[in-house]
């Protein structure tokens, strides 16, 4: 299986240097790759990557047409505006984009999740973002893959 290479840039939300970079020709071996390549970077260029992916709750015409997707649908104002706050609060506290496999979980269903996380270290979440990215990108490749 050959992914093509502007896929693997949706696939990665433009993130730097990782669409070019990595390697492989299956969801694990190209999931590997990345996970390689950002493990050599420095913390700026990992967060870099996490800012390349959209914010829990932005305006769907914002979104990437595969964010657009995993993000699924409408949710309560109440919920858009909750998600809207903790996004603030969570690039005040960490210095970077919240990112959250959302795993066809609702909106409503994240809130906890972002609750929980604002809790964590800095260092966590930085590794967290980073796994949860990875993840993300995984399915991505699975689903094109299938």
């Amino acid at each position: 299986m050959t992914i093509a290479r502007e896929d693997l840039a949706a696939i990665f939300e433009g993130a730097p240097a990782l669409a070019d970079l990595v390697q492989g020709d299956d969801p694990a071996s190209i999931v590997a790759s990345a996970r390689s390549l950002i493990a050599g970077m420095s913390e700026r260029e990992r967060i870099d990557v996490l800012n390349a992916h959209p914010r829990i709750g932005a305006d769907p015409a914002s979104l990437s047409a595969l964010s657009r997707v995993e993000q699924g649908g409408r949710a309560e104002i109440a919920i858009l505006r909750d998600l809207a706050a903790m996004n603030d609060e969570y690039e005040r506290t960490f210095g970077f984009r919240f990112v959250v496999f959302v795993a066809g979980r609702s909106k409503a269903k994240l809130v906890p999740v972002f609750r929980e996380r604002l809790g964590r270290t800095r260092s966590e979440e930085l590794a967290t973002g980073i796994d949860e990215f990875l993840a993300i990108a995984r399915d991505r490749l699975e689903r094109i893959a299938t």
